[in-house]
């Protein structure tokens, strides 16, 4: 009767993920809350603990975040970017995804990209580089980056779920994993994606539309050029001090004795939750005084619409599966926790398919990761396979970045496919979520903890 209950619950909550899904945005946190009702009135379970620690870092790195870009702070970040790409063209395949990956490190979003697009496309195409090779990679590579962030939404889901008693697990831990490990597999994939699709003399496309006059023929002299960006004076101060913060979280969790004590007979330094949203408080307050963006215009920015969709899917889908595991721990820690033992890739592809299913990181985060601690995966070896599991995200060619850059791409070199899996980005998907998962595994077992 208990596994007959345990299935049928089970059903609910992968049930009222496949239907937010569906809805996409805020229908994922609707159906989250609605699973948690049938859970509780239908089933009598005990309401799961709302992830209150993870929304309040989501809505105090989302306000920073939004105050930089509405100071212009993420157009400098873009300029900066582009002029970096445009240093080594010919090596365009690598330098454009590792230049993409760490701007979103640093920024806390992939929404970086988008101004980077016809930049990586000209520089590629100009120096006779097939243009969906750098483009390919460049926007899967900012899937895995916000697993190294200490500002994006999925690191604040992973920090509220293991910075606590039995794991203790803090934001360096994670990040020494997660860091050098989507570095190095960027570097692997960039080997194998380099040679995918025909060069641009060997495409009958291309060269039918150089032919046709509709498209200029390669060759033209590699100049920089500049990301269709304003740049300001005000933009610089936003995003250095944004950045700042960002430094100032790392140094807290790299050296916890710099942290102010908390309460308690043996006082411990606080952790690295209310110092992130403290820091980002400040980060934001700063940008106005300093910048003095249109505080009005906050809730219009990108930045901040992105990040309240994503505070309201966690809300729901992290109180779903809080209230399912908070009455099943035991069970899915003996049986599934056998399975993993024996299977550990498992946990990785739980997150690589959610990620397929929600384009969401922080929801496969909430989803899954619980279900890995529950399961007793050590948390160095579950921090590199998450990261590369990110990349998931791309494997459906459903996601704005990809459009986008498809439709930057004059070339036609990157496609978005009739059939799911014949566009440009789902081959780069795979490897770069491999690479990463495996690096981040040796990685993790060997220093992660």
């Amino acid at each position: 009767m208990d596994i007959f209950l345990f299935i049928t619950q089970l059903l609910v909550v992968l049930g009222c993920i496949v239907m937010g899904t569906r809805s996409s945005g805020v229908g994922l946190g609707l159906w989250g809350g609605t699973g948690v009702a049938i859970l509780v009135f239908v089933f009598g379970l005990a309401p799961g603990a709302p992830p209150v620690d993870a929304l309040l870092i989501v809505l105090s790195v989302v306000l920073a975040s939004s105050m930089m870009q509405a100071a212009g702070g993420i157009d400098w970040m873009v300029s900066i970017a582009a002029k970096v790409i445009s240093k080594n063209p010919k090596q365009i395949t690598l330098i454009a995804p590792l230049t993409a990956f760490l701007f979103s490190v640093g920024a806390g979003t992939s929404n970086i990209l988008y101004p980077l697009l016809p930049v990586i496309y000209d520089l590629s195409y100009r120096n006779g580089i097939r243009p969906s090779r750098p483009l390919s990679l460049s926007v899967v590579a900012t899937g895995i980056a916000l697993a190294c962030s200490p500002v994006s939404a999925a690191m604040a889901a992973m920090i509220a779920l293991t910075d606590t008693a039995p794991w203790n697990f803090e934001l360096m831990d994670i990040i020494k994993v997660t860091l050098p490990a989507a570095i190095v597999g960027i570097f692997l994939a960039s080997l194998f994606v380099r040679r995918l699709g025909k060069d641009i003399a060997d495409d009958p496309e291309i060269q039918a539309k150089i032919a046709s006059g509709k498209l200029v023929a390669p060759g033209a002299t590699a100049t920089e050029v500049k990301a269709e960006v304003t740049v300001t004076k005000e933009g610089r101060w936003a995003a250095i001090i944004f950045l700042l913060g960002v430094l100032v979280i790392v140094i807290f969790g790299l050296f916890s004795g710099l942290r102010p004590l908390g309460a308690g007979e043996v006082p411990q330094p606080i952790g690295m939750t209310p110092i992130i949203e403290i820091i980002m408080f400040v980060a934001g307050t700063l940008i106005m005084l300093v910048s003095k963006p249109k505080v009005a215009e906050i809730p219009t920015m990108t930045v901040f619409r992105a990040g309240m969709v994503s505070a309201i899917a966690l809300f729901g889908l992290a109180w779903l599966t809080n209230t399912f595991l908070g009455e099943h721990s035991k069970l899915v820690a003996e049986g599934i926790g056998g399975l993993v033992d024996t299977a550990p890739w498992i946990f990785a592809l739980g997150v690589f398919l959610v990620c397929v299913l929600t384009t969401s990181q922080s929801t496969a985060t909430n989803s899954i990761v619980p279900i890995g601690l529950a399961a007793g995966i050590p948390l160095g070896l579950m921090s590199g396979m998450w990261a590369g599991a990110f990349a998931g995200i791309y494997l459906l060619p459903t996601n704005g970045s990809q459009i986008a850059a498809a439709n930057f791409d004059e070339s036609g070199s990157t496609k978005l496919g009739t059939k799911l899996v014949d566009h440009s980005f789902f081959l780069p998907t795979l490897i770069l979520a491999a690479a990463t998962i495996a690096v981040g595994s040796l990685f993790g077992v060997l220093w992660g903890g």
